[in-house]
């Protein structure tokens, strides 16, 4: 699983098992001072032999009545920049990381729904995402049956943070992604309620650029640690976290490239 962290705290890498978030924002004028310590070693993502999402197929689950009423709009804006973002060039950036026969390709997004059961108060757990989307899949025919490129976007609503192996949205990372068992892969973003998700960014923008990083990293290395990744540094958007650019109308996150030797 990959976590994306806040960046207006400062963060201690943490072990590779817990390479899984968008990490926090951490602002340029913010300094540490820090031990000398031996230089890393260079970033470069090596393929572990697991499955690549070849042509995702993203299916968005907005969970809270806040979505059919005051973040309506932005549910709508989320489902169409991923209409847009999954035919655009940040996939074609991906072809890199082809490894016949698995070839990375334009994917789409398949549909959406809004789940208002089971209620959600303050805080939800990663047990609590995991049961629900199951549940639904088993039970709403809304919801497509897992495939090896289905992808579902689960996005929380304002007032509500997830918590996953001992953290917490915006206090130590701004979403993240994972599989059941190998079969169903999904990500969650909680809404960014706290300047270390938002990044001196939009509501609307700092989630195309959390999406953005999840995304990449499901498509790369799926089953987390079995796709593309560094020992290190991490998933291709870990390395890359808090910097973005305009593609379209839409803010994304810069992606690593092994054949750049950046993030690009």
């Amino acid at each position: 699983m990959s976590i994306e962290t806040p960046r207006d705290q400062l963060v201690i890498p943490a072990p590779q098992d817990a390479i899984r978030i968008v990490p926090l924002y951490v602002a340029d004028e913010v300094v540490a001072a820090v031990p000398e310590v031996a230089a890393p070693p260079p970033t470069v993502l090596t393929y572990r032999g697991g499955p690549l999402l070849t042509a995702v197929q993203v299916f968005t689950l907005f969970w809270g009545s806040a979505w059919q009423a005051g973040q309506a709009q932005l549910a709508g804006q989320l489902n169409t920049f991923f209409d847009f973002v999954l035919t655009s060039p940040l996939i074609d950036q991906l072809k890199e990381y082809d490894r016949p026969p698995l070839s990375i390709g334009h994917g789409s997004r398949i549909g959406t729904a809004t789940i208002l059961a089971p209620r959600l108060r303050h805080s939800a757990s990663d047990a609590a995402v995991r049961h629900m989307l199951q549940q639904e899949i088993a039970t709403n025919p809304a919801l497509p049956q897992p495939t090896p490129n289905t992808l579902y976007f689960v996005y929380l609503p304002p007032g509500v943070s997830v918590s996953q192996g001992g953290g917490r949205s915006c206090l130590t990372f701004c979403g993240y992604h994972d599989t059941i068992n190998g079969q169903i892969f999904y990500a969650v973003m909680p809404f960014p309620g706290c300047a270390g998700c938002l990044g001196g960014l939009s509501v609307f923008e700092a989630l195309t650029s959390t999406s953005s990083h999840e995304l990449c990293e499901a498509i790369t290395d799926p089953v987390p640690g079995t796709g593309w990744s560094d020992d290190v540094h991490g998933e291709i958007g870990d390395i890359c976290a808090w910097k973005t650019k305009q593609i379209g109308a839409y803010t994304v996150q810069l992606e690593w490239s092994n054949a750049a030797s950046s993030c690009i």
